[in-house]
């Protein structure tokens, strides 16, 4: 079903001329949301895998998680 749509680690074409035409500002928000949605998604992950933990361990495991994503 996904085939149709390749997975690649490349920027597209098409994003790289929509994201040049955008003002700096725009371009930082966009990444700001771009960050807050992945954020949320390994918050969202660790509090499927772990219904025990307290929010604080919650919230630290996730902010390690995305301090460390670069890595």
């Amino acid at each position: 079903m996904f085939d149709q749509f390749p997975l690649s680690d490349l920027p597209d074409e098409t994003m790289i001329s929509i994201y040049k035409e955008k003002t700096p500002q725009q371009r930082l928000e966009i990444s700001f949301g771009l960050w807050s949605f992945a954020r949320s998604l390994v918050k969202a992950g660790l509090e499927t895998l772990h219904p025990d933990w307290p929010e604080q361990a919650i919230e630290e495991e996730t902010a390690k998680r995305m301090l460390n994503a670069a890595e």
